[in-house]
């Protein structure tokens, strides 16, 4: 029997340079390690991820268009793509481009990837009982609140419903030049940690990595 999860747990500082370097070292499927990598850099849900498909991407001009179906709140949701995140799709191009899916189910091929197998590649790693794909958001979210991000672009980047009904009636707004900004300033982050450069970075004026 596993152990329970807190299922949104999300990875500290220190641990993700930890993380980061697991994932290296991990020896499954291109496919499932750039699943996970993606997951990181994107803050979507796993579900969102696993069932994507490749004419959801325009990767010219860095963007991912989730539609309102596949998404919780039934809300169409646009995703800006950091330069790390293209370079990993366009890596992936080449093994799964060729399928509707961004990663087929190995079994079945006209279905996406099960539910279970990213969060096996990470208890795999040895994070059983400790951490699963959901923590990915709970992990941006808190370190790129403590950074200072504004609150609302941060929720949007979740495809976070809001939760004032007179506010979520009249708010639209997608933050999008925002979002892409940060999503890059994330990415760079990670980068930074994965080579031990970023352990102490201070905030900005504009409440931004700096």
């Amino acid at each position: 029997m596993r152990p329970p999860v807190a299922h949104s747990k999300p990875l500290s500082l220190d641990e993700i340079p930890i993380f980061l370097k697991k994932i290296n070292e991990y020896g499954g499927r291109v496919e499932t390690v750039t699943a996970i990598r993606l997951l990181m850099l994107t803050m979507v849900r796993s579900k969102e991820l696993r069932e994507a498909t490749w004419d959801e991407f325009d990767l010219n001009g860095a963007v991912w268009r989730i539609p309102a179906h596949r998404m919780k709140m039934r809300r169409e949701h646009i995703v800006p793509l950091s330069t790390q995140t293209v370079e990993l799709l366009k890596d992936l191009y080449p093994l799964t481009g060729h399928r509707g899916w961004l990663f087929p189910n190995s079994r079945r091929p006209d279905m996406p990837i099960a539910a279970t197998t990213l969060n096996r590649a990470i208890e795999y790693m040895g994070y059983a009982g400790k951490f699963t794909c959901h923590g990915f958001r709970s992990t941006a979210s808190t370190i790129l609140n403590e950074k200072g991000y504004r609150p609302d672009v941060i929720e949007r980047s979740l495809a976070h419903s809001e939760k004032n009904a007179v506010r979520r009636a009249y708010n639209q707004a997608e933050y999008l030049p925002e979002r892409h900004q940060m999503l890059q300033d994330w990415a760079d982050y990670l980068d930074g940690l994965k080579e031990d450069k970023a352990k102490v970075i201070p905030i900005n004026k504009n409440g931004t990595f700096s």
